[in-house]
């Protein structure tokens, strides 16, 4: 896809973004350009000061799309929708956070509109007014007869079509308002299992929802996937940088069984039916056992059941757990817990075992781990969620357990990998914040990169070093193929010149805040941008003069001012200013005012 316009009508703004902000991401011009352009995949890059607003741009566009995937899912949770009656504060298409917004974007169209410019892909423009449900608006429909937009009246899967792939977010900080919504698709996910399994209904091994947030909790998901799937000159940058050679060996576990209330186990009972026996008759993942030492019924429930392998199976393809029993080098069962152990030893049979597998895809093994990973949220009760769904805090995840290892139902362990300079295989863990940072920003980018998607990424890079910050944007570029058939779109948030330096002016957005109306603004660089100076970026894009530190900004000060006062030889003050400094501009400055000062009283007493 790719971003032309957003404009903010809710007349209470989104954040420090005020009512009636509108910013084009694109022009004419620039849209006529780029089909031609040998350029290839570029970011967008949001630069400016601390505080400056940066992040709410990244914030909105995750707001409305949550607004517009929830319209369009077939699979929502009862706590989840409005009933004037049940829930009240309910979701409902006709308010949303903002509550007016106007989005224009291009993306590839379904078979059936046709279009006419913009190499055949469909302009589209979202129109919520406040208190009104969104309208569709088709910009270049395929009509001689008509130069008017054509408003959309279309069904749940025609809708979809014309959203985003995927809409993907990730903070290396704590931004809990960009996280939010995707936070909230993450148990919109898990109830869409948790339903199929209570109804016996068939579950396709991946979740509805697009929206993912791709946090820590992933990484290994990640990168296990490029490791597995991806050719050697893709993962290029995971050698070159990190010193990555070849994946060796990991376990998965997986905790089958979990113990149910008498309350939840009577929500998986048809009405007027919940005595045990035919429970547990009708739905195969549960099971009761009679506690003798406490004297009283347990209930339990196979969470893995639907990704299982069942008899009367009639999927097309095979259940996730099938799946990758296929592909271990040793699955067994530890009846002790219920628990299923998958280990890999990994070589070039384990990676085609995965490849048959998973449709030589690394994508379709990801949203496997996906599905598996979000059943970890199981602790989670109706009523937290009730909240979570409604909330709009900034300490949302804070109210969610953390489970401890052994309870989770999905795991990975052992996870090692051959490192260049490294003699024996090392864990995952072992790596630096910086190494976990890059191979989690530049592998998410190559799982999605033949996908026509969103990327939002807020400050990615802050762990790197000024080498692999220097060289981030070029990484970027080699993840996306010029000639891969897909159109992406990515903002990144950053405080580093060297991503600006690297791109031109029509691709930086220079954010601002009023200091007395706290609104945001947005500019393009009034100079260009690509191959500047990091020098100049700092001075004109974050304010800052000086190249040096405060700190010694400072002793610079102090030297210049005992200067400035005429009391101490020159010759001794610049030996101390060469002793104590190293070299600047700020320190060159200096010394050639002494050494001017000196010419200007030779000259004066020449006279």
């Amino acid at each position: 896809m790719k971003l032309l316009r957003i404009k903010i009508t809710d007349p209470n703004g989104f954040r420090s973004i005020p009512c009636g902000f509108e910013h084009h991401f694109r022009n004419e011009w620039t849209l006529q350009e780029e089909p031609t352009s040998h350029e290839g995949f570029a970011p967008f890059v949001c630069a400016g000061p601390n505080g400056s607003g940066k992040s709410n741009l990244l914030e909105v566009l995750g707001a409305i799309f949550y607004h517009m995937e929830c319209l369009y899912l077939d699979n929502l949770p009862d706590t989840f929708t409005y009933d004037e009656d049940q829930n009240p504060q309910g979701f409902q298409g006709s308010k949303a956070k903002p509550d007016g917004f106007e989005l224009e974007y291009l993306i590839k169209p379904a078979e059936a509109i046709k279009v006419k410019g913009y190499d055949g892909m469909a302009r589209v423009c979202i129109k919520k007014a406040p208190g009104e449900s969104p309208k569709w608006w088709l910009l270049n429909v395929n009509d001689e007869d008509s130069e008017q937009p054509t408003e959309l009246t279309m069904g749940r899967t025609d809708a979809r079509q014309l959203l985003p792939d995927y809409v993907l977010g990730y903070s290396s900080g704590e931004n809990e308002i960009l996280s939010l919504p995707f936070f909230k698709m993450r148990f919109i996910q898990f109830d869409e299992y948790w339903n199929a399994l209570n109804q016996q209904l068939p579950y396709p091994g991946y979740p509805e929802t697009r929206m993912a947030y791709l946090d820590n909790s992933f990484s290994q998901a990640i990168l296990l996937c490029n490791l597995l799937f991806q050719d050697d000159a893709t993962l290029h940058t995971f050698r070159e940088d990190v010193g990555i050679e070849a994946l060796k060996e990991f376990r998965i576990i997986l905790r089958r069984r979990i113990e149910l209330t008498a309350e939840q186990f009577e929500t998986f009972a048809l009405e007027n039916e919940k005595s045990v026996d035919i429970v547990t008759q009708r739905n195969q993942a549960l099971s009761v056992f009679y506690d003798e030492e406490e004297q009283r019924e347990r209930y339990y429930l196979n969470l893995l059941y639907n990704l299982d392998k069942t008899e009367d199976s009639n999927e097309k393809v095979d259940p996730i757990l099938e799946r990758l029993r296929r592909c271990a080098t040793l699955s067994y069962e530890d009846d002790s817990n219920d628990t299923l152990i998958l280990d890999y030893w990994v070589n070039k049979a384990t990676k085609q075992a995965f490849r048959e597998n998973f449709s030589n895809d690394p994508l379709s093994l990801f949203q496997a781990f996906q599905v598996l990973l979000t059943l970890n949220l199981y602790t989670v009760d109706e009523s937290l969620k009730a909240d979570l769904y409604q909330s709009n805090s900034h300490y949302v995840s804070e109210t969610v357990p953390t489970l401890a290892s052994d309870e989770r139902i999905m795991r990975f362990k052992n996870f090692y990998f051959a490192k260049e300079g490294n003699e024996e295989p090392m864990l995952m863990k072992e790596l630096s914040d910086g190494e976990h940072q890059l191979l989690h920003s530049l592998g998410l980018c190559l799982l999605f990169r033949n996908t026509n998607s969103l990327f939002l990424l807020d400050e990615p890079e802050t762990h790197f070093n000024p080498d692999w910050r220097a060289n981030f944007i070029s990484r970027l570029r080699q993840c996306f193929p010029k000639d891969g058939g897909a159109s992406q779109e990515m903002l990144i948030t950053t405080h580093t010149p060297f991503l600006i330096s690297d791109s031109k002016p029509d691709k930086v957005l220079i954010f601002s805040k009023d200091q007395t109306t706290r609104e945001v603004s947005i500019t393009h660089p009034e100079y260009n941008t690509l191959g500047a100076s990091i020098n100049k970026i700092t001075m004109k894009t974050f304010g800052k003069r000086e190249t040096i530190g405060g700190y010694a900004q400072g002793i610079l000060d102090d030297l210049r001012e005992r200067f400035e006062q005429g009391y101490e030889d020159n010759e001794t003050l610049i030996n101390e200013i060469h002793q104590q400094l190293g070299d600047s501009v700020e320190k060159l400055l200096l010394i050639k005012a002494i050494l001017a000062s000196e010419e200007d009283g030779d000259t004066e007493g020449e006279h």
